[in-house]
């Protein structure tokens, strides 16, 4: 995996380009994939749909993932990532705005890395995923996916 790819699956337009400006105000200028929902980051991790054909070499080394999403929804596709043995070791970080305790007890329970909520502030946020940057894309060191 030569380029750090991140995989944000968030329906909110607003928090998409919330969080494209939390991104390169932190000088995080990994390439960003955007999923609108569930369907579409499934077809994009495992190259069905509208990804078709694409190479499963390159995998995300994270995926910033929304629960509530149209068509499936995020503990779905968490729980269809951990299933396929490609996916099953990829980094997923829930970044949702839901402070429900069941949201974040199931959300570990299917494998989930991390839980965060999203904050309101923008300058809160922006900290979150600087943060989130730091570690995910520089400190921590992810195990061979699909191996």
């Amino acid at each position: 995996m030569d380029e750090k790819i991140i995989l944000l699956v968030e329906d909110n337009p607003d928090d998409v380009k919330l969080t494209i400006r939390a991104l390169e105000k932190n000088k995080i200028l990994n390439r960003l994939i955007v999923a609108k929902d569930g369907v579409e980051a499934l077809d994009y991790l495992f190259g069905t749909g509208v990804h078709a054909g694409r190479s499963l070499k390159e995998l995300p080394i994270v995926v910033l993932l929304d629960l509530k999403l149209p068509k499936i929804d995020g503990m779905d596709v968490l729980k269809r990532i951990r299933q396929n043995e490609l996916t099953r070791l990829l980094p997923v970080v829930i970044l949702t705005s839901s402070e429900e305790e069941k949201d974040k007890i199931n959300g570990y329970k299917l494998g989930a890395n991390s839980y965060i909520r999203k904050p309101v502030d923008f300058a809160q946020f922006t900290e979150a995923i600087k943060a989130l940057g730091l570690y995910w894309l520089i400190w921590n060191e992810t195990a061979p996916v699909g191996k």
